[in-house]
């Protein structure tokens, strides 16, 4: 007797929307490591300046008030923060009329080119007010540079990430900008301890400049390597020829309320972020009358466990959205600020640490999420300028001016809580943004295809 032989059937696959974009696993983890790795090479440019902000000030200012030097440092970091939104609206519109990779091919040029000249410049000591003056130039430069990296580094992992991952995949971003921190952070620290002060003054200080040089090539092959998103691909393809060029008009006009989010999210991002890792080490020492080497110490450390807790935040964000846990970040700064800044001022060097590390883990909410967040405000076809422009006038106008500020208003009123009261209104209008912000994760990004 014969046995029928019944055939199983095959296992069933997940069905794939006809217009979606599947992308080469190996092409995404490409895409966000040069992105990342070229991210780490241009903060480390950047955040050079901020570790070695006491020294730059006895270099490049005249002698006397320590205060009055370490305020025309900071001014002279300030000033770059005015030129990015010029910056952001010449490599925003280009990023989205040429695309995204060519512009961040140049913006590492740029800052590489601009932080190498500071390695080159005299001191005042030797060619007087003209020191300054090309700090300045130099600064503006990698201003201006840096108006067209971020929002284009963080538009470049969005649009190559699929929609379920963006979160984790966004987060290596500022995964990046820790790691070059961290090297400035690192270097200056190894000078502070192994040079005297003669010798930090005379030479040592040009080193981590001058270190530029070499790491804007590598940043620059890096980043020739890449292939275009495909969500710019796609908006390429819709026009018959070239892609038309959209107004900046249209891109601020017709984004106003994805605007006024963008720059109510930056602004409690950077405020935050500038307080901790830029001006604190200068609070510290300047303020607190802190030893340099320990000060730095504990900030490189802080920076540590921000880098590992980093991608499972970003993966939280995947999960439970990133409205949550940038509101978490919110919430935390507004209620913490105070206690936090209070352990810092007791000196010691566990409770320096206990309130550095509270608030960068409190930042890790905003530097895990807004990579994925903020690209997600805008459509395609705008979104690289749209975020540029938003993104650059929050950052000049509340978070580059920040050590600026506090420091002005510790001089003018002694009253040394007010990066505390600082960090705390940037909560509220943080937690405002929050609020009206609609979320995106696992969602495709306005104006694209589904990403798998």
């Amino acid at each position: 007797m014969s046995t029928a032989t019944v055939a199983t059937p095959p296992t069933s696959l997940p069905t794939v929307p006809k217009n979606a974009t599947v992308t080469d696993p190996a092409l995404v983890k490409r895409a966000v490591k040069a992105a990342a790795l070229g991210n780490a090479m241009e903060w480390f440019d950047f955040g050079v300046y901020s570790y070695i902000a006491v020294t730059l000030g006895k270099v490049f200012f005249p002698s006397g008030n320590p205060t009055a030097q370490l305020l025309s440092t900071f001014g002279a970091f300030a000033a770059a923060f005015l030129v990015r939104p010029l910056g952001g609206m010449v490599f925003g519109p280009l990023g989205d009329r040429v695309g995204r990779q060519k512009v961040l091919a140049v913006t590492m040029i740029m800052m590489a080119a601009g932080t190498f000249a500071i390695g080159l410049i005299p001191s005042y000591a030797s060619i007087g007010v003209g020191a300054p003056v090309l700090l300045l130039a130099a600064r503006l430069v990698q201003g201006f540079s840096t108006g067209g990296e971020y929002a284009g580094a963080s538009t470049f992992i969005a649009e190559y990430a699929p929609d379920k991952r963006r979160g984790f995949l966004g987060s290596w971003l500022e995964f990046g900008t820790l790691a070059g921190y961290i090297g400035g952070a690192g270097l200056v620290t190894l000078m502070t301890a192994l040079l005297s002060t003669e010798d930090l003054l005379s030479w040592g200080w040009r080193i981590p400049f001058l270190i530029a040089g070499p790491m804007g090539i590598i940043g620059l092959y890096l980043r020739m390597r890449l292939e275009e998103t495909p969500a710019f691909t796609a908006e390429l393809e819709k026009a018959e020829s070239n892609r038309p060029k959209v107004p900046l008009r249209q891109m601020i006009v017709g984004q106003w309320r994805a605007l006024l989010l963008c720059v109510g999210l930056v602004l409690v991002f950077n405020v935050t972020d500038y307080m901790l890792l830029s001006y604190m080490p200068s609070y510290l020492t300047s303020e607190l009358h802190y030893d340099e080497t320990h000060g730095l110490l504990v900030v490189l450390g802080v920076m540590a466990v921000m880098m590992i807790v980093q991608p499972f935040a970003g993966a939280l964000s995947d999960r439970v959205g990133r409205r949550p846990v940038i509101a978490a970040g919110c919430a935390g700064f507004l209620l913490l600020s105070v206690p936090a800044v209070l352990l810092i001022r007791q000196g010691s060097l566990l409770a320096v640490a206990l309130g550095m590390g509270a608030l960068g883990l409190l930042l890790v909410c905003f530097t895990a999420a807004m990579p994925a967040a903020l690209p997600a405000l805008f459509p395609t076809k705008v979104r690289y300028g749209s975020l540029s422009i938003g993104f650059n006038v929050s950052v000049s106008i509340f978070g580059g001016t920040t050590p600026l500020v506090v420091t002005a208003l510790i001089g003018a009123t002694g009253n040394m809580m007010m990066p505390a009261y600082y960090m705390m209104a940037a909560a509220v209008i943080g937690g405002v943004a929050v609020w009206f912000m609609a979320e995106s994760a696992g969602r495709p990004l306005p104006g694209s295809a589904p990403s798998l």
